[in-house]
């Protein structure tokens, strides 16, 4: 599923190829995504100008002129293609999993511009397109999550009172949507890492430090991964057929049995399976 990250880098890529333009036609072939596509979609779509594409947690939101929204989530297997009729450009993926080509099958969603058309695919269809008609409601959708991690509202205060009494584990808290909005099963096991905590300590016995450590080192670890332009775990490629490059600064993901890349350590990474999730950490520097 992808991340923050990678949800910020394809709404990098929508917000400078379609804002601005207007909505000439909606073709829905699918409607049974994980939320059913209403029988008014393109209706409520039709004539639209997109104001600007912006993001909450792994959401993407565009934002129309007259103050209403959509609302994307990829889910497992979403991906966001754009075809220009006029131009050869190879690549039409804005994702980052599959194919960089527009596949010839589950294509649920096209949005039709002037010489520009945007195709939802999703094979697995866990992820779903929504129109809300305010900003009340794009509020209410949203008030169950967390703050995401950059936001000044994810503080010291506020983690503190938050873990007072809980005994979850930490990693499944980076995980908890409701917690922190964003992170999910990859950055968790890095962020983790650069702080040096087991994703299995309680959290309620956390140091203030350690939860110090843990902001700073979750907005710093988002960051990286959004300027490397994301984690190609799969095959991604993006519209000019370039790969996401973070994976290859991973430090742990994925690399169970490996040394510790900490020059100083001498202890190798472990993988376990914490709430049905691969978790990856040192056995000697996070204890």
């Amino acid at each position: 599923m992808p991340e923050l990250p990678e949800v910020e880098i394809v709404r990098k890529s929508l917000n400078k190829k379609i804002s601005g333009k207007i909505i000439n036609d909606v073709r829905v072939k699918n409607r049974n995504l994980r939320l059913k596509i209403p029988k008014n979609f393109e209706t409520n779509l039709k004539r639209k100008k997109i104001k600007k594409i912006g993001r909450f947690s792994k959401y993407i939101i565009i934002f129309f002129t007259d103050n209403s929204y959509c609302v994307v989530h990829l889910g497992m297997s979403g991906t966001i293609h754009l075809l220009n009729t006029y131009s050869k450009k190879k690549f039409t993926n804005t994702s980052f999993y599959h194919s960089p080509h527009l596949p010839k099958k589950h294509n649920h969603v096209e949005i039709q511009f002037n010489n520009l058309k945007l195709v939802y695919n999703d094979p697995r269809r866990f992820g779903y397109i929504l129109f809300i008609n305010s900003e009340k409601e794009l509020l209410k959708k949203f008030e169950k999550f967390g703050p995401e991690p950059f936001s000044k509202n994810f503080n010291i205060n506020y983690v503190k009172t938050y873990f007072r009494n809980k005994k979850k584990n930490i990693k499944n808290f980076l995980l908890d949507q409701n917690f922190v909005s964003g992170i999910g099963n990859i950055y968790a096991s890095e962020i983790l890492f650069e702080c040096k905590i087991n994703p299995l300590i309680s959290a309620d016995i956390l140091k203030e430090e350690q939860i110090d450590k843990i902001i700073k080192k979750s907005r710093e670890v988002l960051k990286k991964s959004i300027v490397k332009g994301g984690s190609s775990i799969r095959d991604f490629k993006n519209t000019s057929g370039n790969r996401g490059l973070f994976q290859n600064e991973f430090k742990v993901y994925n690399r169970e049995n490996l040394k510790c890349p900490r020059i100083t350590c001498r202890g190798k990474i472990f993988k376990i399976v914490v709430t049905n999730r691969s978790s990856f950490f040192c056995n000697k520097c996070q204890k």
